[in-house]
């Protein structure tokens, strides 16, 4: 008898936990991922300041579903999901698949959105993938080794400059671990240059940090961040992003320019393409962040045997979170396991609220879950132990909790190693050209690489 067949796009959250869900069922799991990793993304910011290696926060995917028999993983970037031939077509390092399917779980995730800007890219990079931490690390330990060189005063001011957009979770955290960085960790790391003079900025639009919790915790963290000398403005639009800074234009009316070698972008997602794709080919509606609108059992409207989870769909206001794609994931290996069974299952999906938090600074961060708000060192206490839950490996745990001993309580970053790929990779590749394809060999095309 022949088993059916189950696609999964993705080894986030909803991917991974989908493909964990039908270890028991009759069917052939074939995992599909852009990156050879399962990347646990609330602490890339980590990975980007030096606290984390790379592979505390993204464990081999391979590694994790190695002893599931009936799963198989394969690199690859989708390209193209035609729903009528129920084929899905990926490519990777000069390699074209195609593989057919009975099920389809679409858990592709998102990328960072510049809100139409797309230029602004190239100067402030998100932070969404592990190519993004390493830049990042690459770019803010590359400010300060700069300024260390230089002698002119306006150009040191410059690189020791650092603007966050965005003042969500990842933005807050990102900011203040900047902050410590400077006013603490480093301080005896440098002869030339203070540390403790660098200017960390934080800019939303919005009227308030951490927006989507409640306003005393807001008003906490902002007080946190200013406590440990972040300058946080809101009201502030971004207008302009290149080179040498940013351009600031505030709700009064007022404009502004910072000077700044170093900027992250933190300030919005946009789902994956495969959304479009998803929506063009079933009519399903798309909103403008790309996420598509699925059926309450997160079914493709139309299309009964594809699923859509996590950052790309649009349904009842489902906050963009990781707890949303784990959940979404387990549900639909329940229901794709009960409809082989012959035993459907009937309910909708239903997200339970876990709660949210964010870090602000050692030992102090925010959280909301259910009516309990914290703040200071119990939530920062319940941020620690909720993070280490959720890491996948116990390997993966324990190196990471000696990480955090050495950090918060020792004063160190251990992960400080930066390359010149690192910070320039991301760059080197568009100069290269949407033609430019990359193979195992080097290039398919190597005409096009000076010696």
């Amino acid at each position: 008898m022949n088993r059916a067949r189950v696609v999964i796009i993705g080894s986030g959250f909803g991917g991974l936990f989908a493909a964990r869900g039908l270890a028991t069922a009759p069917v052939e799991v074939t995992l599909i991922s852009r990156t050879v990793s399962h990347l646990f993304q609330p602490l890339l910011y980590q990975a980007a300041t030096g606290i984390l290696s790379t592979g505390e926060i993204a464990p081999a995917t391979r590694d994790i579903l190695k002893k599931q028999r009936n799963a198989t993983v394969l690199l690859g970037e989708v390209t193209t999901i035609d729903l009528t031939e129920r084929t899905v077509v990926f490519e990777k390092l000069g390699k074209t698949v195609r593989v057919g399917y009975d099920h389809l779980v679409v858990a592709a995730g998102a990328g960072p959105s510049y809100f139409g800007n797309d230029r602004f890219a190239i100067f402030a990079p998100g932070m969404k993938t592990v190519d993004d931490a390493l830049e990042l690390r690459a770019r803010i330990f590359g400010s300060l080794e700069v300024a260390e060189l230089t002698d002119d005063p306006e150009e040191r001011a410059a690189l020791l400059t650092f603007v966050v957009v965005g003042a969500g979770p990842t933005g807050v955290e990102m900011v203040g671990q900047i902050a410590e960085l400077t006013r603490d960790v480093l301080v005896r790391s440098f002869r030339r240059i203070d540390t403790r003079q660098a200017r960390i900025v934080l800019l939303d639009a919005a009227d308030a940090v951490l927006p989507g919790f409640a306003p005393k915790l807001s008003a906490s963290a902002r007080v946190r961040l200013e406590k440990i000398g972040v300058e946080v403005k809101l009201g502030a639009r971004v207008t302009g992003v290149d080179e040498t800074g940013v351009d600031v234009s505030y709700t009064d009316g007022s404009t502004e320019r910072i000077s700044a070698s170093c900027k992250v972008w933190a300030a919005g997602v946009a789902a994956s393409p495969l959304g479009k794709q998803l929506a063009e080919q079933s009519g399903a509606e798309i909103d403008r962040a790309g996420r598509v609108a699925v059926q309450p059992d997160l079914t493709l409207p139309g299309h009964p045997e594809v699923f859509v989870l996590g950052d790309m769909i649009s349904l009842d206001k489902l906050p963009g979170v990781a707890q949303v794609a784990l959940q979404g994931g387990k549900y639909v290996a329940r229901k794709i396991a009960g409809d082989i069974a012959g035993q459907p299952v009937t309910e909708p999906f239903r997200y339970k609220d876990k709660g949210s938090m964010a870090v602000v600074s050692q030992f102090g961060a925010v959280a909301q879950i259910g009516g309990l708000k914290l703040t200071g060192l119990p939530a920062w206490a319940a941020w620690l132990g909720v993070h280490l839950v959720y890491l996948v490996g116990f390997k993966n745990r324990l190196s990471t909790l000696l990480k955090w001993a050495i950090t918060f309580i020792g004063r160190s970053r251990s992960e400080r190693v930066t390359t010149e790929q690192q910070l320039t990779g991301r760059l080197a590749r568009k100069q290269l050209g949407d033609d430019f394809q990359p193979t195992i060999w080097a290039t398919s095309d190597p005409d096009r690489i000076q010696p």
